[in-house]
């Protein structure tokens, strides 16, 4: 039995195969027009607050040879996304490079195939999940929340509590989408690193402070950034990002909340409301953190980031300022050097005293 996104996606592919077929019936070569992802058609919308695809449109067609395998790639790439959905099965970005090779798809490597893949969700303007492909899951969350499966068949309806793992719970498709149920928490911490996010953990901030955590590994993956949007939306808890001192950490608070230029085509990934609570450049001074040289990357990253648009404001500006006066990085376990819990004991009451008396 297919849900109702199901059944949508299942007929947007079902129409771009009849599309396909029916130009082959009338004798034309099959074609297709694809919003254009270059940088050219990224614009930033001010009334979403987030990148989003314009207007361009580029067609790949049989009648052009240079096309002709892209657009085979494409249309396989359809066929087996169909398949998925309606088997109920999934597949990771890796899975389907290797299943193309049964088929004689020969994607180069595989971040074409990923890319294929991308091209996919801007044709129908869906993102890969709802295709049942995803990459690897690397993400994980950790609270006082009951949820209630809805996916896979097999977990439909099961309850779990996200504080059932000392390790945290994987955050994939199933969590992403379940229903939740009872939450005690009234905030939320998104975390960049693995190594002060276990220390959470093991400090109890999720009592201490009554809140749900999310570790990021990194760059938010977008089940994450789905699931971090659905609990400010859906239980109105705030949320607070916590990242390295450096211009990659900012990057990483900025893309959930006002998104990443890759995923312009889609929407509802972006947490507007979300607050960057640091590392700011101005913590290092102001909590005496030891601190390192920024290397010609980062400056080059930086220079970036002064001339994004979703940068403009003072508040943004101003730590890169900072950045580019001071010179210096720090990350996230550097609070380590005054003491194991300085970060939850010191930084949190501190850092969340100042962004309240900063609304």
């Amino acid at each position: 039995m297919l849900n109702k996104s199901s059944k949508e996606v299942l007929s947007k592919l079902t129409e771009m195969g009849s599309d396909i077929s029916g130009q082959i019936e009338r004798g034309e070569f099959p074609r297709l027009k694809l919003p254009s992802r270059t940088t050219s058609n990224i614009v930033f919308d001010e009334k979403l607050n987030q990148f989003i695809l314009g207007e361009q449109r580029a067609e790949r067609s049989a009648s052009n040879i240079k096309q002709i395998r892209s657009l085979t790639q494409l249309l396989w790439v359809a066929s087996f996304a169909k398949r998925l959905v309606n088997e109920g099965k999934s597949s990771t970005l890796r899975d389907l490079y290797y299943h193309s090779l049964n088929y004689g798809i020969k994607f180069r490597e595989q971040l074409e195939s990923d890319d294929t893949v991308t091209d996919l969700e801007g044709l129908l303007m869906e993102p890969r999940e709802a295709f049942n492909i995803f990459p690897k899951e690397r993400s994980a969350i950790f609270g006082d929340l009951a949820i209630e499966y809805t996916t896979p068949e097999t977990h439909k309806g099961k309850k779990a509590n996200l504080s059932s793992n000392p390790d945290g719970v994987m955050v994939g498709l199933s969590v992403a989408q379940a229903e939740f149920h009872e939450c005690k928490a009234d905030k939320v911490f998104v975390i960049e690193k693995n190594a002060v996010f276990r220390r959470f953990i093991e400090e109890r901030v999720y009592e201490k402070f009554n809140s749900i955590l999310i570790d990021t590994a990194g760059q938010a993956p977008r089940l994450a950034r789905l699931l971090i949007r659905r609990l400010n939306l859906e239980l109105g808890l705030p949320v607070y990002l916590l990242t390295d001192a450096d211009p990659w950490g900012m990057h990483i608070a900025m893309v959930i909340i006002r998104g990443s230029a890759n995923a312009a085509h889609l929407r509802e990934l972006t947490t507007s409301k979300a607050k960057w609570a640091g590392l700011w450049a101005t913590d290092i001074k102001r909590f005496n953190l030891p601190s390192f040289p920024l290397t010609k990357l980062d400056e080059q990253r930086i220079r970036l980031l002064e001339a994004d648009m979703r940068y403009r404001d003072f508040e943004w500006q101003s730590e890169l300022q900072e950045f580019k006066k001071t010179k210096r990085r720090t990350e996230l376990e550097s609070f380590s050097a005054h003491g194991l819990t300085a970060i939850v004991d010191k930084y949190l009451p501190k850092k969340l005293k100042m962004l309240e008396e900063m609304e």
